[in-house]
Parts: C-alpha cells; structure tokens; sequence
C-alpha cells in the first residue's frame, strides 16, 4: 500500500476525534500533496467494500499494536517503499501466494522461518546464501540436487543401520 493510501486509509478510518487533527494536517500539506492524497482517497472509495473493511481492520491492528512492533512494521513498510517497482511486484506477488496456502502450510512456513531468523548468524547467512542458490537453479537442477539428497540420506541411513549391526556383533563376542 502506498504512504498515499495509508494516510488516505488512516483518514478513513480515524475516530472523529482524530478527525479535527487529520483533517489540520491535511490542510497544512503542500496542495499537491493534498491533490495525491484526494486522488488515493477516490482510489480507496473505489474499493470493493470488503477490501475497504480489510484496510480498516489492518489499521486497527496497527493502531492496536505496541510502539516498538508498530515501528518494526513502519520500518517494513519505509523498507519496502525503498525497493524497486520490480522487488515490490515480485513481493507482493510471493505474499499473494502466500496467502493463497492452506493454513497449515502457512503456519509451517512461519515456523520454519521463525528457526531461520532465530539460528545464529553464521548458520542464517548459510541457510538464506543455500536459499539464494536454490532460486537460481532450473527446475532440472533442483530435481538433480534433491534426488542426490535423497540418496545421500539413504545412504547416511545404511551406515547408522550398518554400525548398530556391528555394536550388536561386537556384543555379542565380548558377552559370549
């Protein structure tokens, strides 16, 4: 969402209250800026109504967030802003899909990222550099790489079931 439609959203949705106060600092904006903003505002009123509700109720999580979790999403948003037309379209597009999984998958995701952000430094720059080497492959090469893990892992498989026969021979000549 653009610093435009946001303000316009926040405009939208203010409690009269704090419509006075929006409403001076409107009108203390360059009129261009005022002009941007009419125009995000028209925009937003153009909005299928569900998707109306869903900016408002966003912006009441974010109103009802802590200061410092609302700065972390402010400095998201200031993040993503910086980013070009390209980054931000391939963002939203990976969020649309995002939101397009089930659930369960969405949690999991979540979860596994949750042990990439909290796994010490060195171990994160491996996984997200492995990640990066991952995006770059053909689907060829991918298919290659999982199959030579998959017999890596069957083969890691064999060795343990190999030693544990060998632990159980060696018990038994030393207890027989």
């Amino acid at each position: 969402m653009s610093r435009a439609l946001f303000i316009a959203v926040a405009l939208l949705c203010a409690a009269p209250v704090r419509a006075q106060t929006a409403e001076d600092r409107f009108r203390s904006l360059p009129a261009e800026k005022q002009q941007e903003l009419r125009q995000k505002f028209r925009e937003l009123q153009q909005l299928p109504p569900q998707e109306r509700a869903e900016l408002r109720q966003n912006l009441q999580k974010l109103q009802a967030m802590s200061p410092d979790d609302r700065q972390k999403v402010e400095e998201s948003y200031r993040r993503f802003q910086q980013m070009t037309p390209t980054e931000r379209q391939q963002v939203l597009q990976r969020w649309a899909e995002f939101r397009k999984l089930p659930a369960e998958k969405r949690a999991e995701l979540r979860q596994q990222l949750s042990k990439v952000l909290d796994s010490d430094p060195e171990e994160r720059k491996q996984i997200l550099e492995n990640m990066h080497r991952w995006q770059q492959m053909s689907p060829e090469q991918r298919e290659e790489a999982r199959q030579k893990f998959r017999e890596q892992r069957k083969q890691r498989k064999q060795d343990r079931q190999e030693r544990k026969q060998d632990r159980r021979l060696e018990r038994r000549k030393g207890g027989g």
